[in-house]
């Protein structure tokens, strides 16, 4: 079938995008859905740091690759095996699928599946190869989900049934920015009653944490960020306490657990040296390989320190997106206090320039 999406043309470009256009809007030719997969109509799909650090060369992957991997939509059509998902029913992507056999599969969230990474690096689905083409040539899924665009075809591991009431904005932001943010306070970090909270970098993924910290009602909520604006949400959404990072370090705050979610060495940094003694920091950016950073051995063991990484919010999908999902049934969770804007796949690479500079929280492209 043809459909629209937003093909990455080459990668590393110079900013603004708006001008130089990595990214161009295109007719593709999309294979039917094979044996275990599904073909589903995006409605909707998050901007992300994830498809940010493709286009401008942090992760390099092979191009033309169709973008996006926080998405949601409706199932069009099944193929062989599949028997546990319906046509007409919302899914949420995920763009770490699991295989269930490997050992990283094992470990309840802690390591990613090794297949999924596999795949997910060759720019395949996890059954293997692509089903997307233009020109007769093909073009590569982009972690397994290519959900810029308005149709899919999915491997049926990297979607997760959720209720028809669950908007679909809402639903394409629990797949990324919910699962990495919650998933670090409620997975990685396994907070206990009266622990203070700081995040460290409020994007979508930051918020995402903030949201799922003040759910939880423990003790002080901390959020981070240079950005006045940012602050100004954050306690919108529940923090305690807000500060840029001057203020962090001139006031000597520390909590005893504290996420880092920006993605750079120096947030990285102020994360550690920002977890009180005994406390654990939690790193779910995604920097440059070529960062590095410097911390004191000595201070983490003389002050008994643990510094956890964790991949996607050391998240299962299948167990986590429903648990999310009923939060914002209840009430718990506002998910759609996260989306700053919803714009047009037209205009998708303004919209990294709003997200290279830090302007956005969530955007969403709303397909319907």
């Amino acid at each position: 079938m043809r459909i629209r999406g937003a093909v990455l043309e080459e990668i590393g470009r110079e900013r603004p995008f708006a001008q130089s256009r990595p990214i161009s809007i295109s007719e593709l030719e999309l294979d039917g859905p094979g044996p275990g997969e599904l073909l589903v109509r995006i409605e909707a799909a998050g901007l992300c740091h994830s498809d940010l650090s493709v286009v401008d060369g942090n992760r390099v992957r092979p191009v033309p690759m169709l973008l996006g991997h926080e998405a949601a939509g409706r199932v069009e059509r099944v193929g062989d095996g599949v028997t546990d998902v319906r046509v007409g029913e919302r899914v949420v992507m995920t763009f770490l699928p699991r295989c269930g056999e490997c050992a990283g599969c094992a470990t309840d969230g802690r390591m990613p599946c090794s297949a999924g990474g596999a795949a997910n690096n060759a720019g395949t689905l996890l059954g293997g190869g692509e089903r997307l083409h233009r020109d007769g040539e093909p073009v590569h899924h982009h972690l397994g989900v290519s959900g810029f665009a308005t149709h899919a075809v999915v491997d049926r591991r990297s979607v997760v049934p959720v209720g028809d009431d669950v908007p679909p904005a809402v639903a394409a932001v629990l797949g990324c920015a919910v699962l990495t943010g919650g998933g670090a306070v409620l997975n990685a970090a396994r907070t206990a009653p009266g622990d203070s909270i700081m995040v460290v970098g409020l994007g979508g993924v930051g918020m995402a944490a903030i949201l799922t910290a003040v759910s939880l009602g423990l003790g002080e909520v901390i959020g981070v960020d240079a950005m006045p604006e940012k602050l100004s949400v954050a306690t919108e959404l529940g923090a305690t306490q807000v500060y840029t990072p001057d203020q962090l370090a001139e006031r000597g705050v520390r909590a005893s657990l504290v996420v880092e979610a920006a993605g750079n060495a120096r947030a990285f940094e102020a994360a550690v040296a920002a977890t009180a003694p005994g406390g654990t920091t939690v790193t779910v950016g995604l920097p440059s390989p070529e960062a590095r950073s410097a911390i004191s051995p000595l201070l983490l063991v003389a002050e008994a320190r643990t510094i956890v990484g964790s991949y996607l919010g050391s998240a299962v999908p299948s167990r986590d997106i429903p648990r999310y999902a009923q939060m914002w049934r209840e009430g718990r969770l506002p998910v759609e206090r996260l989306i700053s804007s919803e714009i047009a796949l037209e205009d998708i690479n303004r919209g990294m320039d709003e997200l290279a500079e830090g302007r956005a929280i969530r955007q969403v492209i709303a397909f319907e």
